[in-house]
């Protein structure tokens, strides 16, 4: 009698403990979700605000955009950190060296070929892109490219930890 009741216990404390890390990631998911949607709330009253409004108004919308982008990045860095699996640098090797990218310069293609482009960019909560950019990964960094010049758009510095 005593075994069983020491069985019971046990699974009843062992249980939730292991469902734990499910519902923490389906709720720090929701938080990224919606603090993007903020974001693109108040990017859309700052384009109104630019349309119809006076100066105050830019300013107010600017400073809740900045707000807004700040909660999105801080819950977006929280759910990586608490996702270091999806995220873990693994085995990659590249036939160049190490180059930090910055926003509008010009890489040749041999660094965006097929084969550096990130396949699945969903599954790192990246956003979505345009028919002509990729993701495109170079060594821990992700690079936002416009494939038909070979502009930099955006840089994630040290994506891949």
């Amino acid at each position: 009698m005593r075994k069983i009741i020491t069985a019971a216990l046990i699974a009843a404390t062992a249980i939730p403990v292991a469902a734990m890390p499910e519902i923490a990631s389906a709720q720090s998911r929701r938080e990224v979700r919606e603090s993007y949607r903020d974001l693109k709330e108040e990017r859309r009253d700052l384009r109104r605000a630019y349309r119809y409004g006076d100066r105050r108004d830019i300013k107010r919308e600017r400073r809740d955009v900045r707000r807004a982008e700040k909660e999105y990045s801080r819950d977006l860095h929280d759910y990586r950190r608490s996702h270091r699996n999806v995220y873990r640098r693994g085995h990659w090797d590249a036939p160049f060296r190490y180059k930090s990218w910055n926003r509008g310069s010009r890489i040749d293609r041999h660094y965006y070929h097929s084969r550096y482009y990130v396949n699945d960019p969903w599954r790192y909560r990246l956003p979505r892109t345009r028919s002509h950019y990729r993701w495109v990964r170079h060594y821990d960094d992700v690079l936002l490219i416009n494939i038909r010049n070979g502009r930099v758009v955006d840089v994630l510095h040290n994506f891949f930890w």
